[in-house]
């Protein structure tokens, strides 16, 4: 992904795919989205938005997990 630099003018590439603060992000907008589902929106993505959490949970568990 390239991001643009403030301090020099130009693109740097910045690894935010799968580090901790990409994931991050992407387990909050898949909650956000799986929220609207639960109020009866965004259906037809349900399965989908499910699988992308259970992909989440797997990748990295939650520090507070028992198992």
């Amino acid at each position: 992904m390239t991001i643009p630099s403030r301090k020099s003018g130009g693109a740097s590439v910045v690894p935010v795919l799968g580090s901790p603060p990409g994931l991050a992000a992407e387990a909050t907008v898949c909650a956000m989205l799986l929220q609207t589902v639960a109020r009866g929106d965004n259906l037809t993505y349900a399965h989908q938005l499910r699988n992308w959490s259970e992909e989440l949970r797997r990748c990295c568990p939650s520090p507070w997990s028992t198992a």
